[in-house]
């Protein structure tokens, strides 16, 4: 491989990013033992995997986006999509989280889940059955569909972009996610998680970027 090639390649690669908090700051909700193994082994393996399979490729110099939104119009990628999804959903995951966060959201944003799901506590409740309900692995997501806020979950690496809907909040149900912490008792996690850790902030600056 001579240099410029070098160079193209390392320029393709997709990269972890890094987590917006230290591995200790989701305690006690989320273990630092759990971000250790979910975050340094999970999430990195999913990148390191993606940059493996890639070269080659159609998609080998496309974003991230670019990839997860073509998982349903290229097929014999599978491999590759199931890893792009990943990879993308838990760097959304983390920012979904914030230690100390939960609380309530700002009075614009608490204004929109009332308006589309009737109480802050309504969409809680049907966050909280959408990971639950999730069979096997997968996720659950506040996402803005058809300019309105809905609650979907979605198996193993699916994303809610490639069903043309704009990811608001996500929550990872994955056994890897919880399992050190809560064994068996995803539901724990789940109410945990809702209580005490999401990211409002973020959640409303994603509906204003998608306006």
């Amino acid at each position: 491989m001579n240099k410029q090639m070098e160079r193209e390649t390392l320029a393709s690669l997709h990269t972890l990013p890094a987590l917006p908090y230290a591995q200790d700051a989701l305690e006690p909700v989320i273990s630092r033992r759990t971000v250790e193994f979910h975050y340094g082994k999970h999430h990195r393996a999913y990148v390191d995997t993606l940059n493996k399979l890639l070269p080659g490729t159609p998609f080998a110099h496309e974003s991230l986006d670019n990839i997860v939104r073509r998982m349903v119009r290229t097929p014999g990628h599978n491999a590759i999509f199931s890893n792009a999804g990943q990879t993308w959903n838990h760097a959304f995951y983390w920012k979904s989280l914030r230690p100390a966060g939960a609380a309530r959201p700002s009075a614009v944003f608490l204004g929109r889940l009332e308006a589309d799901f009737g109480s802050l506590e309504a969409f809680t409740l049907g966050l909280a059955a959408a990971a639950t309900v999730q069979f096997g692995s997968g996720w659950a997501w506040l996402v803005l569909a058809g300019g309105k806020l809905k609650v979907v979950h979605t198996s193993n690496a699916d994303t809610p972009l490639t069903h043309g809907q704009r990811p608001l909040l996500a929550i990872d149900v994955w056994e890897h996610a919880y399992y050190l912490d809560y064994q068996n008792r995803r539901q724990d996690h789940v109410r945990a998680v809702i209580e005490r850790l999401l990211n409002w902030e973020i959640a409303e600056a994603n509906l204003e970027r998608a306006a």
